[in-house]
Order: C-alpha cells, then structure tokens, then sequence
C-alpha cells in the first residue's frame, strides 16, 4: 500500500497540538454538555456541583480559570458551562485586547450572568489586568475622562457576570489575578481508555467506520491529546476510504499513521531527530535549549511548549540545570545501543 503525503513538515504538523486551519471543523465534534464531555473526570465532578449550586441560587458561576497543556479542551469546557448555565458567551483572547478601552467596550456589553471567555489570560496587557479586578471582584470599572488636573473618574455599574479564563501556562499569571477566581480547574492529558472513547465518538459524528482496535490504535499515538487525536481520525479516514474500502481497522491506522511518520508512542519525525540529536551530538546530554534549537534548525519556545512535555512525560527526556538528557529508553526506542551513562547519571 502507498499514500500519497509523506511530507516531513506535514507529519510534524498532525501531531501539534496549536490548532491549525484544517481543525475548523473541529467545533462540530465538541460536546455540548458536561454528560457527553469524557475524561477530566476529577474537574468534571467538581464543576457539576459548582454548577447545579449557582443554578439552585440562581446567581452567576463564580470566576472560573481553565489550565493545562494546548489542545485539551479548555474552550470546550468554557462552551460547556454556557450550555450549562443557559447563558451566552463573549469569546475574546488576551493578545487581542491591546487597550484598557476594548476591555470596557466587551464588559459593557455584557448581559446579566453572561460568559466572557478569555483564551491565553496570562497575555493580557497589565493595564488592561487592573481594569478586571475590581470588574471580577466588585462588578464595576473605573473610567478616567480627560487628562491632567481637569481628569474625573466614572465608576460604572457592571451586570454580575462569569469570567472564564484559559491558559497554558498558569505561573505566568499575576497573583492579584490568579487569586481573583474561585474555581481553578487543570486539565491533564488522556489516558488511552478516554482518547479511544473520544475517537470512536468523532468517528460516529464524521459517519466514518471503524473498529474498536483502530480506534485504539489512533488513541495510542494521539500524546494524550484530543486535538491530535481528532485531527489523526480524519487523516487515517483519508488513507481508510482511498486504499481500505472506508474501514479503519489497526492495521489501516497502523499503516496510516506509520506513512505519516507517527510512531506506535506518538513521537513524530521531529521528535526522533530531537532526541538523536542529543544523543549523537552530545552523547545524551546535558545540552542547553537553545544549543539544541540551534542544532535541529528549530525553534527553542516550540521545543519547550509542544515537544518537550510529552518526551518528558513519556520518560524519554529529563531535566536538569544543566540541560536536556536522553534516558536509557530513548536509546531502546531509537534502536541505538547504549554505551553508558550520561553526566546526569553518573
């Protein structure tokens, strides 16, 4: 069997978890309420009972502040407790409010017990920042007028309101405002059981065939991530309808997934290079970020923020004040014998 997009850049880009252009569609596999919304089980539990409390005392839900990796459902979520809580929901993210104004101009506009969501909240610009905090813990805001000694200042009532905020790195946020939510909830990656129910589920919404060892399979090297884990299902229903009669079994998943140079732990091409790198060039390491960026040609911030994690997590990579090194099960992985330990071990 052969496929045609074995492109390097494009197997690097299926296992991203930024979302890209190609995930529009990904808003129709959202679930809409908590009973459809699987894994999390830990936030899920807690955030039904501040739910049903707020709806019983017919008051707006507390602040809530949505953390963890990209690509775990945080705007889900977010969308979730709108559905929930029957209200409507602003969408906004923290790089595009560049003014204290625009934060005003979507506050004011607010309904009683609306959403504003903010997406990337520890990039907010800290003037805009002062304006939330009497709006969150008060519900008002304090305009200047004019400027020099002629200068008043307007305090305007503000609808209660829910303020949601996500991000990907929440020691990033300030005290004063991380204190200001109530409800902190961090997501964590999927465990395979939950990404292969979340397949299956996408697969049925797509009207795509596919049987419970391909779903596992997709599962398996999806980083523990729905995102990947969607955008994997439509590119091996790709490869299923062209060369396997519209049926993704393991093998079809297997052999799709391999094409696209995603191996059965879900490490890509550029992984494997990140970690041959270290392993070639610096006999396991210790080696600097940037040292390493600069060797592969590649971005130390993408490094840190997309790679790292999982290889982290997975046990493929470490640590320490002096750099990055590879384990003993990078070497196993990669195939390359392993002529001793690294300075970390030693």
């Amino acid at each position: 069997m052969s496929i045609s997009f074995s492109d390097e850049s494009f197997a690097e880009a299926i296992t991203t978890t930024s979302a890209l252009p190609e995930d529009g569609n990904e808003v129709s596999l959202r679930p809409r309420y908590l009973n459809e919304y699987v894994g999390q089980a830990k936030a899920k539990e807690n955030l039904e009972v501040f739910i049903e409390a707020a709806k019983l005392r017919g008051e707006p839900l507390d602040h809530v502040l949505l953390s963890g990796p990209p690509g775990l459902g945080k705007t889900t979520l977010a969308s979730i407790i709108a559905n929930e809580m029957s209200v409507n929901m602003r969408i906004t993210s923290g790089p595009t409010i560049e003014k204290p104004g625009d934060l005003v101009a979507l506050l004011t506009n607010l309904q009683p017990n609306d959403i504003l969501f903010v997406d990337e909240i520890h990039r907010l610009n800290h003037q805009v920042e002062e304006i939330l905090y009497p709006a969150m813990e008060d519900y008002v805001i304090d305009i200047i007028i004019g400027k020099g000694p002629s200068a008043n200042s307007i305090r305007l009532n503000l609808p209660k309101f829910t303020l949601i905020g996500a991000t990907t790195r929440s020691g990033q946020l300030t005290a004063p405002l991380r204190d200001r939510f109530g409800v902190v909830l961090r997501l964590e990656l999927y465990n395979v059981a939950e990404l292969q129910r979340i397949v299956e589920r996408s697969a049925g919404i797509l009207g795509v065939s596919i049987e419970r060892e391909g779903a596992e399979e997709i599962a398996k090297r999806s980083r523990g991530t729905p995102r990947i884990a969607n955008r994997m299902l439509r590119r091996v229903r790709d490869f299923a309808q062209v060369r396997a009669d519209g049926v993704i079994t393991r093998e079809v998943a297997d052999a799709a997934l391999t094409r696209l140079e995603v191996d059965h732990m879900g490490l890509d091409a550029l992984d494997r290079r990140m970690l041959r790198s270290i392993i070639e060039f610096y006999h396991g390491g210790p080696v600097g970020l940037e040292t390493l960026a600069a060797t592969i040609n590649e971005e130390a911030v993408t490094l840190e923020d997309v790679y790292e994690p999982y290889l982290l997590q997975q046990g493929f990579l470490t640590r320490t004040p002096r750099g990055r090194c590879v384990t003993q099960k990078a070497y196993a992985h990669l195939n390359i014998p392993f002529m001793g330990q690294s300075s970390l071990e030693l």
